[in-house]
C-alpha cells in the first residue's frame, strides 16, 4: 500500500498561504483576445448584479471610449473621481489610488490592467496599483487583452507585426483567483467595428487594415483560449492536490512515454510519443524507471538510454529518472501526480512482480484501469529486446556467474560451520537454521536479488542434506521437516527480496543526500563570500569535489569578453571561443549539446536574475554523468547558486563604490559651500570698490583706469564662479525651488547682458524675437543665470570681435531659444559630455573656469520641464538650444502689448 498522506511541510505551507490570502483582496480578470470583445461591458454588468446590501461596489476607473451602452451601465454605480496630474504642460487624468485606499470599498472596478501611469505617479504600472489595493484587502475586478501578457509578447508581435509596449507579468496574472474569458466570434467583432461600437469610423478603418486583420484576430483568439485552458489546468491540479485526489482526470490529455532499457525501442517510443503530442497539441513527459537490475547494465548501454532521454528533451518533453523496484507502480504514481491520461509503452517489455514476470502494459492496466494505454509496435528490421548482442550477453553472463559463485562459496562455508557446530556442540537444528538464513541476508545485501535466490535454494538443500536426519541424504524421516523446508524457503526468498530492495533504496538515498549536501555546502560557503575571487575559489573547490575532473569559471571583463582562467595550460581542451559564444547567446555549448558537441567541456552560462555573470566550463571525470538528468540538474543548480553569489558580490561592490562616491560628493559639496560663502562677501566688497573707483575715474590717470577696469572684470568673473558653485551646491542638495511667473523674455535677456557686459568687451550681441512673442512662465532669476552662463561661455571661446546671436521662436507647446556664436565650435563627439560636472571644452587651456556653467544650465532648464542641447554651427561656431513649456496668455494682456513696443533688434556692448 502506498502512503497517500499529505506532506506535513506542504500542509503547513498551505495553511500559511490560506492565512495570507484571508487578509488579501481577491482579483478577478476579464480576459479577452482584443479590444471590443466586451470585457468592460461584462465587468460592469456583473457588478450591477451585486446587491448593495452585501458588498459596496465602486468604479475606480473605466474607459468607455465613447460607447453609449457602456456609459449607461455606469449610471447606478458610484464612480471615484479621477486624479488630475499636470505633465509637460498638460492636465491628464489618472486613477486616484490614494482616494481608493481611503474609501476602501469592498469591490473596486479598475479597467485596463496593462496601462502605464504618468511618471509622477507612485507606481509606474497600473497592475502595481492593483497589487497595493489587494494587499489592503480590497477586491478588484479588472480587464486584460492577451497581447499584454509578458510571456506572449514576442509571439503575438511576430503574428501581428506590432509590438505592444505595455505588458503585465505572468506571475501577477497567475495570482488572480478568477479569470473570466470574454470571447465573441471574429465575424461578430468585425460587425462591431463597422458599427462604430469599438472605435470611431476613421479609427476603425485604420484598425481593420493593421492590427484587426482577420488572420490576426483568429490567431489571437486561439492563443487566448489556450492560455485560459492552461490556467484552468493549473487550477485543477491545485484542487486535486488540496483535496488529496490521486486519480487521473482526463482534462488536459498529456502523454507519458516510458523509456525502455533497450535504446532502439526507446527511440521509437519517444518519436511516436512526440508525434502523438504534436497531433493532440498537448504537453508530454518521458520517464525512465531504473531498477536495481537496470543499474548494473553496461556503461555504454546506460549512456545510450541517457541519450534517448536527451532526444526526448530536444523534442519538447519533460524528462525524469526514478529509482525504484516496482516499474509499473512508479509509472502509475507519476501519471497520477502529473495528471497524465495517456501512457505510451514498448511492445515486449516485461517487469518483475515478486517472483513472476508479467507484461508492463498488463500491470499498468491492473493498477489503474482509467489510464489510456498506447503500445508502440516494433520495426521488423530491428531486433527485439530479448535478442541482445553477444557482447552484452557475455558481459551479463560473466557478472552473474561471478555473483552466483560467491553465493555458492558462502553457502558451503555456512554448511561447514553448521555441521561443525552440530558435531561438537550438539546445537539444536532450530539454531542452525538461523545461520543459513543469515547467509541469505548477507548475500542479498552484498550481491542483490538473483544471487540471494540461488543462496536460498542452496541453503535449504544443504540444511536437508547435511543436517536433517537421515544425514547425507535428501530423504526426510519426519514429515514435519517438510514444513520447515517450506517456511525456510519462503522466509529466505522474502528476506532476499526485502533486503535487496532496502539496499537499493539506501543507495538512492545516499546519492540524493550527497547531491543535497553538495548544494548545501556551496550555498553555505558562498553566503559568506564578499569578493569575486572568494566566490571563484569556493565554487571551484566544491564543484570539483562533487564532479571531479577539470573545471573553470570564466568571468567577463568590462568589454564583455571572457577572461582566460589562470593555469589554462592545465585545462586541456578548454576553448575560450566556445565559451564566448555560449556567453553571448545565453545557451549551453560543448559536450552533449547541439553546439560543438565534440569538445570535451560543457559550457554552462551562469544565469543570474539581472544578467549573465560568466561561464562554468566542466569536463567531469566520467563524461556520461552529464547525460544523467539528475546530475545535469544538480550542475545547473550549482551554476545558478554561483551566478547569484557573483551578482550579490557585484552589487555589494557597486554599493560600496556608491557609498564612497556619495560621501566624496557630500564632502566636496560641503567644501564648495563653505568656500563659496567665505569668498562671496569679500568679492562683493571688491566689486563695489571697483565700481566706486570707476565712477570717479576722472581723478585717475589712464594706467590706473585700466587697472581698475581689470580689477572690476576679474572680480565680476570671480563672482560668477562663486555663484555657479553655490547654485551647484543647491542643485546637489535638492534645495533649488522654482518661483515661476509670467515674464518678458527681453527683460531677462537684457538683465543678463548687463550682468556680463564687462566680460563681453567688443563682442556684438544680436537679439532676434518676433513682434508677437508671448510671455513665458519661468523663474526669472534662474533663467537669467542660464543666459549669463551661456554668454560667458560664448565670450570665453570666441574672438574679441565675434558676434553672438540670441534667437527665439514659438512652437505649439513650447518656445525654442538659441544662443549662437561664431567661435571655434565644440570638440568632436563632446556635445553631451560638456554638460557634465567639471567638464570643459578644452581640458587644459588658459581659459578660466571650472566646468560648472553648462551643468547648471541643464539643471535649471530640466527643472522648468525643458531640455537643452548643444551642436556645432556650420561653417564655424556653436549653438546652444533650449526649450521652455509655453502657457497660453490672453491676447489683450497689457504686458504682451507693451512687449511689442520693446523689441530689441541689436545691442552692441562697448
Amino acid at each position: 500500500m502506498n502512503d497517500q498522506r499529505p506532506n506535513p511541510d506542504e500542509l503547513l505551507a498551505r495553511l500559511q498561504q490560506s492565512e495570507t490570502q484571508a487578509c488579501r483582496g481577491k482579483l478577478r480578470i476579464y480576459f479577452g483576445s482584443s479590444a471590443g470583445v466586451g470585457k468592460t461591458f461584462a465587468m460592469l454588468e456583473a457588478a450591477r448584479k451585486i446587491p448593495k446590501v452585501e458588498r459596496s461596489v465602486m468604479v475606480g476607473l473605466v474607459e468607455t471610449h465613447g460607447r453609449l451602452e457602456t456609459e449607461r451601465l455606469l449610471q447606478d454605480l458610484e464612480v471615484l473621481p479621477r486624479k488630475i496630474i499636470n505633465y509637460k504642460g498638460k492636465n491628464l487624468q489618472e486613477f486616484d489610488l490614494d482616494s481608493a485606499l481611503i474609501k476602501k470599498p469592498d469591490l473596486l472596478l479598475v479597467d485596463e490592467l496593462a496601462h502605464s501611469n504618468i511618471p509622477s505617479c507612485r507606481h509606474p504600472k497600473r497592475w502595481q496599483d492593483i497589487e497595493e489595493l489587494l494587499n489592503n484587502g480590497i477586491d478588484v475586478w479588472t480587464t486584460l487583452n492577451v497581447q499584454h501578457l509578458e510571456s506572449l509578447n514576442d509571439v503575438i508581435s511576430g503574428i501581428t507585426g506590432i509590438r505592444v509596449l505595455e505588458t503585465v507579468p505572468d506571475s501577477f496574472f497567475n495570482q488572480a483567483e478568477e479569470v473570466v474569458l470574454v470571447d465573441i466570434p471574429v465575424e461578430e467583432l468585425f460587425h462591431r467595428l463597422q458599427a462604430g461600437k469599438v472605435y470611431f469610423p476613421e479609427q476603425a478603418r485604420r484598425a481593420t487594415n493593421n492590427f484587426f486583420r482577420r488572420g490576426n484576430l483568429i490567431a489571437l483568439r486561439e492563443i487566448t483560449l489556450r492560455r485560459t485552458a492552461d490556467r484552468l489546468e493549473k487550477d485543477i491540479q491545485t484542487y486535486k492536490k488540496n483535496q488529496s485526489i490521486s486519480s487521473v482526470w482526463k482534462t488536459e490529455g498529456s502523454i507519458l512515454a516510458c523509456v525502455h532499457e533497450d535504446s532502439i525501442i526507446s527511440e521509437q517510443i519517444i518519436r511516436r510519443a512526440a508525434q502523438l503530442a504534436g497531433q493532440m497539441n498537448v504537453n508530454w513527459y518521458a520517464l525512465y524507471v531504473e531498477t536495481p537490475t537496470l543499474q548494473h547494465l553496461p556503461t555504454d548501454q546506460r549512456e545510450r538510454i541517457l541519450n534517448v532521454l536527451k532526444l526526448a528533451e530536444q523534442l519538447g518533453a519533460n524528462t525524469t529518472i526514478l529509482s525504484t523496484e516496482n516499474i509499473a507502480q512508479s509509472i502509475v504514481d507519476y501519471a497520477h501526480q502529473h495528471n497524465l491520461a495517456t501512457i505510451v509503452v514498448g511492445h515486449t517489455r516485461h517487469v518483475y512482480f515478486w517472483f513472476w514476470k508479467s507484461s508492463l502494459l498488463h500491470q499498468i492496466a491492473q493498477l489503474s484501469p482509467s489510464l489510456d494505454l498506447v503500445q508502440v509496435g516494433i520495426t521488423p528490421s530491428r531486433p527485439l529486446p530479448n535478442s541482445s548482442t553477444p557482447t552484452r550477453n557475455k558481459n551479463k553472463t560473466k557478472t552473474n556467474a561471478y555473483q552466483v559463485s560467491i553465493a555458492i562459496v558462502a553457502t558451503l562455508l555456512t554448511t561447514l560451520i553448521t555441521v561443525s557446530l552440530l558435531e561438537f556442540l550438539k546445537l539444536d537444528l532450530v539454531n542452525l537454521v538461523m545461520l543459513h538464513l543469515l547467509t541469505v541476508v548477507l548475500v542479498a545485501v552484498k550481491l542483490g536479488r538473483k544471487p540471494a535466490i540461488v543462496a536460498t535454494f542452496l541453503n535449504v538443500a544443504a540444511f536437508d542434506f547435511f543436517l536433517v536426519p537421515p544425514r547425507l541424504s535428501f530423504v526426510v524421516s519426519d514429515v514435519q521437516f517438510m514444513l520447515t523446508f517450506l517456511v525456510m524457503l519462503l522466509v529466505g526468498l522474502i528476506i532476499s527480496q526485502l533486503t535487496s530492495g532496502l539496499r537499493f533504496q539506501a543507495n538512492i538515498a545516499a546519492h540524493r543526500e550527497k547531491r543535497a549536501h553538495t548544494l548545501f555546502e556551496l550555498a553555505r560557503d558562498l553566503s559568506g563570500a564578499l569578493k569575486t575571487d572568494q566566490v571563484v575559489e569556493i565554487s571551484l573547490k566544491v564543484i570539483k569535489q562533487a564532479f571531479r575532473g577539470k573545471i573553470a569559471l570564466l568571468l567577463p571583463d568590462s568589454r564583455e569578453n571572457l577572461i582566460s582562467p589562470p593555469l589554462i595550460s592545465e585545462l586541456e581542451g578548454l576553448d575560450i571561443g566556445i565559451a564566448q559564444w555560449a556567453f553571448k547567446q545565453n545557451e549551453q555549448a560543448g559536450f552533449a549539446t547541439n553546439t560543438l558537441p565534440a569538445n570535451p567541456y560543457r559550457y554552462i552560462p551562469l544565469r543570474a536574475p539581472v544578467r549573465i555573470r560568466g561561464i562554468l566550463a566542466i569536463c567531469p571525470h566520467q563524461q556520461h554523468w552529464l547525460l544523467i538528468p539528475e546530475q545535469l540538474r544538480q550542475l545547473e543548480t550549482c551554476a545558478s547558486v554561483v551566478a547569484i553569489a557573483l551578482e550579490r558580490v557585484h552589487f555589494v561592490e557597486v554599493a560600496q563604490e556608491m557609498m564612497i562616491h556619495i560621501e566624496s560628493e557630500r564632502l566636496r559639496n560641503s567644501l564648495l559651500s563653505a568656500l563659496s560663502h567665505d569668498l562671496r562677501t569679500p568679492l562683493t566688497a571688491l566689486v563695489g570698490l571697483a565700481e566706486s573707483l570707476l565712477l570717479n575715474q576722472s581723478k585717475l590717470d589712464k594706467q590706473q583706469q585700466e587697472t581698475v577696469r581689470g580689477i572690476s572684470q576679474t572680480a565680476l568673473h570671480m563672482t560668477n564662479l562663486v555663484n555657479n558653485l553655490l547654485d551647484m551646491v543647491r542643485i546637489e542638495e535638492g534645495k533649488m525651488k522654482l518661483n515661476c511667473e509670467l515674464q518678458v523674455l527681453e527683460e531677462i535677456i537684457g538683465s543678463a547682458i548687463r550682468a556680463v557686459r564687462s566680460l563681453l568687451n567688443q563682442r556684438i550681441i544680436k537679439v532676434n524675437l518676433p513682434h508677437d512673442f508671448p510671455l513665458i512662465a519661468c523663474d526669472a532669476l534662474l533663467l537669467e543665470r542660464v543666459f549669463i552662463n551661456l554668454l560667458e561661455n560664448a565670450a570665453k571661446y570666441t574672438p574679441p570681435n565675434a558676434q553672438i546671436e540670441i534667437n527665439a521662436h514659438c512652437l505649439k507647446t513650447e518656445v525654442v531659444i538659441d544662443v549662437i556664436d561664431n567661435g571655434e565650435g565644440l570638440p568632436k563627439d563632446q556635445e553631451e559630455v560638456i554638460f557634465e560636472k567639471f567638464t570643459r571644452g578644452v581640458s587644459e587651456s588658459a581659459t578660466s573656469g571650472v566646468g560648472l556653467g553648462l551643468t547648471i544650465c541643464r539643471a535649471i532648464i530640466h527643472a522648468h520641464q525643458g531640455k537643452i542641447i548643444a551642436r556645432n554651427h556650420p561653417p564655424h561656431g556653436a549653438i546652444f538650444s533650449f526649450t521652455l513649456p509655453l502657457q497660453e496668455t490672453p491676447l489683450d494682456d497689457n504686458r504682451l502689448v507693451a512687449l511689442k513696443n520693446q523689441l530689441v533688434r541689436q545691442i552692441k556692448v562697448p
